[in-house]
């Protein structure tokens, strides 16, 4: 009997696989449940949404949006400006400078697909917990 429902839950988990495969949202080359790592981790998803919703903020408003360091906020914009998704503009306000990111095209298509994703994973969860 165990080894039946163990089967049993392997088909299931293949056919939630599959319903996941069909959804928008994602990668081709991406598994079913598989993230866009760069946009997944918690302060840099905070950032792109940040950016997306503000247009722009300067580094002090994006912190305190946050509540994130200094230095936790170089890092991630570092890594979202290597890939594309923002744009670092530094200029000076009088003898102050002034830090401000925006969202590029290719972060905001990449947050959509993101969001798109995650939908998509919430639909299939939400169809197969209701079954």
């Amino acid at each position: 009997m165990a080894r039946g429902n163990a089967l049993r839950r392997d088909a299931d988990q293949k056919d939630r696989a599959k319903s996941l495969d069909s959804h928008e949202g994602r990668a081709p080359e991406a598994g079913a449940l598989e993230l866009d790592r760069l946009i997944h981790e918690r302060v840099r998803l905070g950032i792109v949404s940040s950016l997306a919703v503000n247009g722009s903020l300067t580094f002090t408003d994006l912190r305190d949006l946050l509540g994130i360091t200094d230095g936790n906020l170089s890092a991630h914009a570092k890594r979202l400006e290597e890939a594309g998704y923002v744009v670092c503009r530094k200029s000076h306000d009088g003898r102050a400078p002034k830090t401000e990111f925006s969202l590029t095209t290719v972060g905001r298509t990449e947050l959509e697909g993101y969001l798109d994703h995650m939908e998509s994973i919430i639909e299939a969860t939400r169809d197969q917990v209701g079954s």
